[in-house]
């Protein structure tokens, strides 16, 4: 049995939006920081929940996106689907147009997410629909990890849907043999690590995050 994760030390959106002087380039830096993964097409999509609140900096997420981030989204590979809108939070699955219908037409996730209820149209827009609707009632579709890239066997594991034993805490619940999913856990955390020293030298976050999806090649080395 492995032992817990290690106290998180990623890098934070706060610090890196601290550069910037305005709303608009603090959502962006938040924006390209947490889904790097995706940016990097690494992950087909990352879930993120924003509170309806001031923050430490004096700036507010929730009513920073609905000002700015369509419009942000707008020059890059990120689609943006709000799941769920409570006004005082709201739940967004960033995720990558392209990348993300390629990952639900594999066999083993579409299999999976049939098996979670899903019926047989594992289609994107019907998969979101579902999933919209399960956080709406106030149900977490736990089949999620499987379109935020987490290996088929760790979300099935979780859901009770095969039995394998627990192995070790990472990012997410960790089953059987570790080794694929702590090496897919650290790609990730490289992802993140060279979107903040990204951001740490760009003179606008909004340029930068509008910029990307157009050059990722030169923009981030490959992560493996």
């Amino acid at each position: 049995m492995h032992s817990a994760a290690a106290k998180d030390t990623r890098p934070h959106w706060s610090g890196l939006a601290e550069r910037f002087p305005n709303g608009k380039e603090c959502l962006a830096t938040y924006i390209a920081l947490e889904t790097a993964e995706v940016l990097a097409e690494a992950k087909p999509a990352s879930l993120l929940s924003i509170s309806n609140r001031e923050r430490a900096c004096g700036r507010n997420l929730y009513t920073l996106w609905k000002s700015h981030g369509q419009e942000l989204l707008a020059d890059t590979s990120l689609q943006a689907c709000e799941l769920v809108d409570r006004g005082s939070s709201m739940m967004i699955l960033f995720y990558h147009k392209t990348h993300f219908k390629q990952h639900l037409a594999r066999r083993d996730i579409t299999a999976l997410l049939k098996r979670a209820g899903h019926g047989n149209d594992v289609t994107p827009d019907e998969i979101l629909r579902n999933l919209a609707g399960h956080l709406q009632q106030g149900r977490f579709p736990h089949e999620i990890g499987l379109l935020l890239g987490y290996p088929p066997k760790d979300v099935a594991a979780f859901m009770g849907l095969i039995t394998i034993p627990f192995t070790c805490q990472g990012p997410w619940k960790i089953y059987g043999n570790p080794g694929e999913s702590l090496r897919l856990a650290e790609r990730f955390r490289n992802c993140r690590n060279l979107m903040a020293e990204q951001l740490a030298m760009c003179s606008s976050a909004v340029q930068f995050l509008g910029d990307f999806a157009g050059s990722r090649q030169t923009i981030f080395a490959p992560v493996y």
